[in-house]
């Protein structure tokens, strides 16, 4: 025990570290198309998992008999069942738009910046359109 005390008494104080900046965070980078459209892929990723189990419980409603089915038709009928399920075919669209983007890329096509800029602008812009002709709105 004694070894340890006198051990511990002859190591010399550790210095504090000196103040370093932090690591850049969101607010000192501007967004640009790029960055804005992979955090999108991302969520869209996220959200037709979730969607998914709506799909599933609609499944679920119809087979389960006409009154199940009425409540899910019910819900999926209501404006917010809409514009839930709206998102969601958009988020479909974005999605696999953005993945044939990205299977481009790692066949080395499109890795121009200023092609990036432009395939990342068409495929955002395609992605409303197609919901849009699925919905009927346009």
């Amino acid at each position: 025990m004694e070894e340890l005390q006198t051990m511990t008494d002859s190591t010399p104080p550790i210095a504090p570290a000196p103040e370093q900046p932090l690591s850049p965070h969101l607010t000192v980078y501007k967004p640009q198309l790029t960055s804005v459209l992979s955090v999108l892929h991302r969520a869209t990723g996220s959200l037709l998992a979730i969607g998914t189990i709506l799909v599933c419980y609609w499944l679920l409603a119809a087979a389960s008999g006409p009154e199940s089915f009425a409540n899910a038709k019910m819900i999926f009928g209501s404006w917010i069942g809409q514009l839930i399920l709206f998102g969601w075919s958009w988020a479909a669209f974005y999605h696999l738009g953005n993945g044939i983007r990205h299977l481009c890329w790692d066949l080395g096509l499109g890795l121009e910046l200023k092609t990036v800029y432009r395939s990342g602008t068409v495929m955002f812009i395609t992605a409303l359109l197609l919901t849009l002709v699925l919905w009927g709105v346009a």
